[in-house]
């Protein structure tokens, strides 16, 4: 008993019980907003218990009087048991459709804010996580939550309200029958127990193993072309029947225990019945009581040892909810953006906003979460109506740059700033660079990053009000127009899922055209031009430079022949950014 008692101990220590209440109270700020459909439930659910008891007494008047032979009460008696029967039908739809009507609004609720919070949390924090992982827990966590949410405290009440008018009821016609209605309680609490503690580890084994498979399926429909062209069908089908494997078999395990626990529960609550059954036939042939009583009381026992079944099987419930929540807080509590300097930003927009902005990178320093150091001292400028390039070899930083640049990562020295105002005496306004800082920059990525939909839809998703006009001047500017025109359907043509239905080169100026639609007085071109050809590509940048917009241009890139255009060249060396001469820029487009 010692033993038993210090290893309870031990678990509380353990924090798991903090742990569950944290997550619960975490549930209750969504659910809150709901309590006056939480109370609706709640008191339907006693109202259709006192129907239910009231419909037992009438079932064993109805019992009496069929075997006491008294015709004259059958009819109206039976009259009220069907209305009952009808009353109670009518409650469990209406209290359905309460339930209903939480989970959905719940789901909405979770799944809304849970997107709201992903698309604020730090970037490089959030890049620990794969998007299989993410997608699992924002769909099914949420939908597991919204969907269980009356098993908390609604149903608990209803349960008790059951057990203890039910007990009460057997208690003021009988107390011998209160016996059976525990004969059962610890089989159920012991196995309760276990059946928590294995529930516990299953769940999360079920979601982690969940949040595999989806990856692996995301990751599968997103590359099914490189899939195809190295012949890896077969690979990919055998992998995910091994992942199917793997689940199942820890599902089986998992619900043969449960089986088992299922089982032993029926057995002893059936023991329990068979119990009162006989004790009732001894009752009722000792005189003491009648036939009618003692259906009434069976059916009582089946409520008693029904519901506390009921209770019993809220703690797994419980379990389940709670460590959906625990894999959602683990998401929305990470670090978040700060964009409380959004007014300041748009003031200095609007202020400098004829003259253009520029970018001033003074002395940073930068050091991956992994220990890896890629800036030291670092320093890059660049100014209105200039194409600043940064070049270097792959994985040397030109990318991380621009991260830095768009506040996606966070330096851990020097200054980083955006500046206004050129004077003689250099740059009167400056602001530090932050995630409120992104709405001064346009930016084309590496790679496809078109959505789905219409040309015009997508150049429209940066600026909501741009015209047919704006539209097609920003395509002609990148160079996109002369296949644009040509399509039958022109800037209302569809794009397919990751720009399917152009080429790569089409896609990179479309993703150009939209940069420039922004009207951003910083661009940044992160080797947005790599499939053009070079006269494109020349075209592109010189049209973007005898633009009358004062915007600041940052291009990074592989390509050499971008150089003749740019008006600075920076090459990252030894961690640093250097500003290369003529000679060497020729040098590196007569070597490539």
């Amino acid at each position: 008993m010692k033993e038993k008692l210090a290893f309870i101990v031990s678990r509380i220590r353990a924090g798991r019980l903090r742990e569950m209440w944290m997550q619960t109270r975490w549930i209750y700020q969504y659910v809150r907003k709901y309590w006056a459909v939480m109370i609706f439930y709640t008191l339907l659910g006693m109202v259709s218990t006192v129907v239910s008891l009231f419909s037992s007494l009438v079932s064993r008047d109805l019992v009496d009087i069929i075997t006491g032979h008294q015709a004259g009460k059958v009819v109206q008696t039976f009259c009220v048991m069907i209305g009952l029967g009808i009353g109670n039908t009518f409650l469990a739809k209406v209290s359905d459709y309460a339930s209903s009507y939480l989970g959905m609004k719940v789901d909405a609720e979770i799944k809304s804010d849970i997107f709201a919070k992903i698309l604020v949390t730090d970037w490089e924090s959030l890049t620990n996580y794969h998007t299989g992982d993410l997608l699992t827990r924002w769909g099914s966590d949420a939908s597991n939550i919204s969907g269980g949410v009356l098993s908390f405290v609604p149903n608990m009440v209803i349960f008790l309200f059951r057990f203890i008018s039910a007990f009460a009821m057997v208690i003021y016609y009988d107390p011998s029958f209160a016996i059976f209605a525990f004969l059962g309680m610890p089989v159920s609490l012991i196995l309760s127990k276990t059946l928590m503690n294995r529930m516990v580890n299953n769940n999360k084994k079920s979601a982690a193993m969940s949040a595999r498979m989806s990856g692996f399926n995301q990751e599968t429909f997103s590359n099914i072309q490189t899939i195809k062209a190295f012949d890896l069908i077969r690979l990919y089908v055998e992998r995910l029947k091994s992942y199917q494997k793997e689940y199942i078999g820890m599902r089986l395990s998992f619900q043969r225990m449960s089986m088992g626990t299922s089982l032993l529960l029926s057995s002893v609550g059936m023991l329990v019945s068979y119990a009162a059954y006989g004790w009732g036939i001894y009752r009722v042939w000792s005189g003491a009581i009648s036939y009618g009583t003692m259906t009434m009381f069976l059916g009582l026992s089946g409520t008693l040892t029904g519901t506390l079944h009921n209770l019993t099987s809220l703690i797994p419930s419980a379990i389940s909810l709670t460590t959906s929540a625990g894999r959602l807080m683990d998401i929305v509590e990470m670090p978040r953006e700060d964009y409380s300097h959004d007014d300041e930003v748009s003031a200095f927009f609007e202020k400098y906003r004829d003259q253009g902005i520029g970018l001033r990178v003074l002395e940073m320093d930068y050091t991956y979460m992994t220990g890896t150091q890629v800036f030291s001292h670092a320093s890059i400028e660049a100014y209105p109506h200039e194409i600043v390039a940064l070049v270097g070899p792959s994985g040397e930083g030109k990318t991380t740059m621009i991260r830095i640049i768009l506040s996606l990562m966070q330096t851990q020295g020097g200054q980083a700033v955006v500046c206004g105002g050129k004077g003689g005496d250099g740059w009167k306004d400056v602001l530090p660079l932050t995630p409120s800082t992104r709405k001064l920059f346009s930016y084309v990525p590496q790679g496809n990053t078109m959505f789905s939909g219409t040309i015009a839809e997508n150049m429209r998703n940066v600026k909501q009000d741009a015209t047919d006009e704006e539209i097609i001047e920003a395509l002609k500017l990148a160079c996109a127009w002369e296949f644009v025109e040509k399509l039958p359907d022109g800037i209302d043509s569809e794009i397919k899922e990751r720009g399917g239905g152009f080429s790569e080169g089409q896609s990179q100026r479309l993703s150009i055209a939209r940069a420039i639609l922004r009207k951003s007085p910083l661009l940044l071109l992160d080797e947005a031009t790599s499939a053009l050809d070079v006269a494109t590509e020349r075209k592109v940048l010189r049209n973007i430079m005898q633009d009358d917009y004062p915007r600041t241009c940052i291009v990074t890139t592989h390509r050499p022949t971008v150089l003749e255009a740019c008006t600075r060249v920076y090459a990252i060396r030894d961690k640093r950014c250097v500003v290369l001469n003529n000679e060497e820029i020729d040098e590196m487009v007569r070597g490539f």
